[in-house]
């Protein structure tokens, strides 16, 4: 429904990651392209019963032209991209789309979600999977570096990584400049519009 197509449309997944998504959706009949820079998600996303085309390669680089009928970007991967790469893959984004495609971008970490609920540290459980996310907000280059420790079985693993914060007028902004057009903005979950303190953000465009 966010991306105004039927079955047997052709989509793009990037980040793909393991291709939950995209998988889901070959199932349901569309033709599905996933790509990703991690080669064990890729090979596991090519274990899955499904026809689809799984690529290895960068979001920033990719090679299409006016082939994809929507495309997404889930799981905060838009904040990986410090703005020059953003604005490299939304004009990728945006030359892969057919004129009229849609394109959604799913995120917690516009600036209006995640800065008036900033907590330094959290802890959550998955499964057997206890989490402890430690952030350092740098405020002058809008983005946080997070510690994520990972503790399994008495095993404790930390991994560091950055996320970049876009306010959602940055972010429409860079949009337009790529050909995109913002149509909808709204709480994840189709919960409502969205506002300040939401908890996530689905921003949908479309090719002009």
């Amino acid at each position: 429904r966010t991306l105004n197509i039927t079955a047997g449309a052709r989509l793009l997944d990037v980040p793909c990651g393991n291709g939950r998504h995209a998988i889901e959706l070959a199932k349901r009949g569309c033709r599905m392209t996933g790509v990703d820079l991690s080669a064990e998600f890729i090979d596991e996303a090519r274990g899955a019963p499904v026809e689809a085309e799984w690529i290895l390669g960068d979001m920033c680089d990719l090679p299409w032209s006016n082939v994809f009928d929507g495309a997404y970007c889930f799981g905060n991967s838009f904040c990986y991209l410090d703005r020059q790469s953003a604005a490299t893959f939304l004009a990728a984004i945006s030359r892969c789309l057919k004129p009229g495609g849609r394109f959604a971008v799913a995120t917690g970490m516009a600036a209006e979600s995640i800065l008036p609920t900033l907590l330094n540290k959290r802890w959550h459980r998955t499964g057997d999977i206890l989490t402890l996310s430690e952030a350092r907000y740098d405020v002058a280059e809008a983005r946080f570096d997070i510690d994520y420790t990972f503790v399994r079985n008495g095993e404790v693993e930390t991994r560091p990584t950055a996320s970049y914060v876009f306010t959602v007028a940055e972010m429409r902004r860079m949009h337009f400049d790529a050909g995109l057009d913002t149509v909808e903005l709204r709480e994840w979950g189709d919960t409502g519009p969205y506002r300040l303190g939401s908890p996530g953000l689905m921003m949908v465009s479309q090719k002009r």
